[in-house]
């Protein structure tokens, strides 16, 4: 859900009491599927772009973001949740979906950014264990939102190359589509960049950017970590994003988390 909130006291209040409830309202369900579904999680939040890999046959990944708070022009929005997950259809074939959940001051919860889309690793390399790039591509509709003028379908596809120069791993992005508002074309770029720190911290950082037709253009860059702890099966990342167009945030902070478990094991249980 996503709140609006001005600089006064009262709408801090309110504000940091809404976020405390929130968290506390999913961090019950979340709770209970790590620990009755325990598994190792890969995890790719916090990022816009992606890399070339695939979530494995039967198994399922939830990338959960707890908390986003963006700031532009002076205001502030927080938004929960943000949901993205990935099904392995297949070896080297996963679904795809993803929405969040938006309730401004004058209206009821809305349903914002809602996609669907096949990802497919093309070529495997250094993600799934083998020498050489990693290459993917992931399509599909963007479905229609529930907030005013989001009603349409739209489409995107992107391609995804995952590569790395010692000891950086880099996924580049590129692709376009047409958007839900008005069918108007637009391209997407990103690129992504992982530093390990210790063997359970990575450093990140990603700068991508987004140009639909007739638009001021939304590019921006975000640094960041991914840590998994011993336990439970969770990669935790936290990240802070700079605008530097027109078209995007000043600023935007976001926290969540990444699970997985395998379905097939729950059905042999």
């Amino acid at each position: 859900m996503r709140c609006r909130s001005t600089e006064n006291a009262a709408t801090g209040i309110t504000l940091g009491s809404a976020i405390a409830r929130l968290v506390l309202i999913h961090a019950i369900p979340v709770l209970v599927l790590i620990v009755l579904c325990p598994s190792s999680a890969l995890g790719y939040r916090p990022f816009v772009s992606t890399d070339a890999a695939v979530a494995e046959r039967h198994r399922m990944e939830i990338e959960l973001g707890y908390v986003t708070l963006t700031r532009t022009q002076g205001e502030n929005t927080f938004t929960t949740p943000q949901l993205v997950v990935n099904y392995g259809l297949a070896q080297n074939l996963e679904l795809v979906g993803e929405f969040k959940v938006e309730e401004p001051r004058d209206a009821g919860p809305q349903l914002v950014d809602p996609a669907l889309s096949v990802k497919a690793v093309l070529q495997e390399g250094i993600l799934q264990d083998k020498e050489g790039v990693s290459l993917a591509v992931e399509l599909g509709p963007l479905l229609p939102a529930t907030r005013q003028g989001e009603r349409k379908l739209g489409f995107e596809g992107v391609g995804i190359v995952s590569a790395t120069l010692a000891p950086f791993t880099f996924h580049l992005n590129f692709g376009g589509g047409v958007d839900r508002e008005a069918t108007r074309p637009f391209a997407v770029w990103g690129v992504i960049t992982e530093l390990p720190i210790v063997p359970r911290l990575r450093l990140v950082g990603e700068v991508n950017g987004e140009s639909v037709h007739a638009q001021a253009a939304n590019n921006s860059g975000l640094l960041g970590f991914l840590w998994q702890p011993p336990w439970p099966p969770v990669v935790v990342d936290a990240g802070l994003r700079r605008g530097f167009s027109r078209g995007a945030p000043d600023w935007l902070f976001t926290a969540g988390l990444t699970f997985g478990f395998s379905l097939t094991a729950s059905r042999h249980e």
